[in-house]
């Protein structure tokens, strides 16, 4: 061997086992448990939606629940749309949602933008007072009595205010305002720009996903809140649709508008069955979810990837 021979080490030729060409029967065990999974997920779905279109006749057929549609009968949906207590319910939840999430994002965003800057003034007090509430939690007593002291009874207030910041998506924000360089900062305060304009032109640009993710959290929260109407909310005109759903399913109440004809084109005149009433108001309250996700999806991948990508 002569002196300008380099020795090159032998390569492994051996691959992890997550990069093996998966086998047969690996595949089929895969697609078999996502079926499971997907089936699992769609197939009360697809229940709830077929029986919310389905007739007395074809309910009482069935023995409740409709699995293979046999008509179209949209007549609970005509109910639900047509006034009374279902639709002022859903109008209620959408205000609430609204609102809510509007007044959360900016005091959540606002106070973790304060604790995220070093050397604001009680920051450490303060802080340590948000991570208290993981630890310790006020109980519903003492919340009821803030609350109807406060005059809030039958107030939609009392369906917002009480649940306006969380803990958790403060810290999740806090977290990821101080992941933003320092230099961005000092870049900005060096042309004349305040903590405000920081805040608005820097901060927030760059937090769109993490900002959207917190802001379905809350969305989702206000919309799906229920307990806070049993407690604080006594009028009927001011329920929200979780409540009445409550109401109808778990209490065994019937709709105020079921039992009433209603004229459907090609149908003619039609009474509703309470079970698809009730599962039209289920079906009503998961689609606005359904909705908004894909929209936010984006910003769940966009933010795994900031995430994931350091340096």
């Amino acid at each position: 061997m002569s002196a300008d021979t380099v020795v090159r080490p032998r390569r492994n030729t051996l691959r992890p086992v997550w990069e093996e060409q998966p086998s047969l029967l690996g595949q089929l065990g895969k697609g078999t448990i996502l079926t499971l999974v997907v089936a699992v997920v769609v197939v009360p779905l697809w229940v709830v939606v077929v029986t919310s279109l389905s007739s007395e006749k074809t309910i009482n057929s069935a023995g409740g629940y409709v699995f293979l549609p046999r008509e179209f009968n949209p007549s609970a949906y005509v109910v639900i749309f047509s006034g009374g207590q279902i639709t002022d319910a859903i109008l209620v939840s959408t205000i609430v949602t609204l609102a809510g999430t509007a007044l959360s994002l900016v005091v959540t965003v606002l106070a973790a933008y304060g604790l995220s800057r070093p050397g604001t003034l009680g920051h450490r007090p303060i802080l340590f007072y948000f991570l208290l509430t993981f630890l310790i939690y006020p109980g519903m007593i003492p919340s009821y009595l803030v609350v109807t002291g406060l005059g809030l009874k039958d107030n939609l207030l009392s369906l917002i205010l009480p649940t306006a910041i969380s803990a958790f998506n403060l810290v999740v924000l806090r977290a990821f305002f101080m992941s933003i360089p320092g230099e961005l900062y000092d870049s900005a305060r060096m042309d004349g720009a305040g903590e405000l304009r920081v805040l608005t032109r820097i901060v927030l640009p760059l937090s769109k996903a993490v900002t959207a993710v917190v802001g379905l959290f809350y969305a989702v929260g206000y919309w799906n809140a229920f307990f806070n109407a049993i407690l604080y909310i006594d009028r009927n005109d001011l329920q929200p649709v979780q409540r009445v759903l409550q109401q109808f399913i778990l209490a065994g109440q019937s709709p105020a508008s079921s039992g009433a004809a209603v004229a459907i084109p090609g149908l003619g005149s039609t009474v509703p069955p309470s079970l698809a009433i009730k599962m039209a108001v289920v079906v009503v309250t998961i689609v606005p979810a359904l909705i908004i996700y894909p929209f936010v999806q984006r910003h769940f991948t966009k933010g795994v990837i900031i995430g994931a990508v350091k340096g």
